[in-house]
């Protein structure tokens, strides 16, 4: 309750979460919302954990298909991708316990982590169905978060 009565200081406005007020109702919507937040948390380490258990069972079963214990150029890039997917779960989950524990969106972050997802969709790209376009709106994404990340690096 306590906590709740404190006003938070040295956040970047606009990225402020915790919720001030003196109206008791909205106090306990905005603990509902933390609460759904500690469900997602705990949901996220589940996908965490499945995506490992995915990552060993089809790189098993990738080694012990003939020719035993040789992976193709796809099976790698399929590994590769299914690595990657769960470091970006696990980059979510960081920025869920961010919020949690500070009430603030951690942009940097945020933007870190789409890099990473943007990165991972590049590098499992199959260029002999995608178009042109899809890539030039890719390079953009790429681009635009690259610069993204650079500046919000360089006011830090």
């Amino acid at each position: 309750m306590e906590r709740d009565k404190q006003i938070s200081h040295g956040h970047e406005p606009g990225h402020d979460l915790h919720l001030e007020h003196e109206d008791p109702t909205i106090r306990f919507l905005h603990k509902i919302i933390r609460l759904a937040v500690k469900v997602l948390a705990v949901l996220m380490v589940l996908v965490i954990v499945w995506g490992i258990g995915d990552v060993i069972y089809v790189l098993y079963q990738r080694l012990v298909e003939p020719p035993f214990l040789l992976l193709q150029i796809n099976d790698i890039l399929a590994t590769f991708g299914a690595f990657l997917a769960v470091l970006i779960a696990i980059e979510i989950f960081i920025n869920i316990s961010m919020y949690l524990s500070d009430n603030v969106i951690p942009v940097r972050l945020v933007i870190a982590t789409a890099l990473m997802a943007i990165a991972r969709k590049v590098i499992i790209f199959d260029y002999e169905t995608i178009t042109p376009p899809y890539i030039y709106g890719t390079a953009a994404v790429v681009m635009a978060l690259g610069i993204t990340y650079w500046l919000i690096s360089k006011r830090s």
